[in-house]
């Protein structure tokens, strides 16, 4: 698995929890018999530094783990300037735009 894409969250139209945090699209694992990755996570950030553990933010890639069958692959993601986020996936195809509605 590899970490491919970041972004600092500076939006404000998700929680404001997220705000200053780090967005990381993590490319899933191909030569691992347990996939590993295929998800984005955040990362708090407070003061400018890391606070807090990992957490799972978008998940759902990894279609059937026993056959290694996967949906897409996220690699870089971006933060549009009205708050939502962009993640864009190279096995897919795709281009994924999660947004907030509170």
């Amino acid at each position: 698995m590899a970490a491919l894409g970041l972004a600092f969250y500076q939006g404000d139209s998700f929680p404001k929890s997220y705000q200053g945090g780090a967005f990381i699209g993590q490319h899933g694992s191909w030569n691992r018999s347990d996939l590993v990755g295929y998800n984005v996570v955040f990362v708090p950030f407070e003061n400018g530094k890391p606070k807090g553990p990992i957490q799972e933010f978008l998940t759902g890639f990894i279609s059937d783990p026993k056959a290694s069958t996967v949906y897409g692959r996220p690699v870089g993601v971006a933060v549009l300037p009205e708050g939502s986020l962009l993640v864009t996936d190279d096995a897919g195809g795709k281009v994924w735009r999660v947004s907030y509605k509170g």
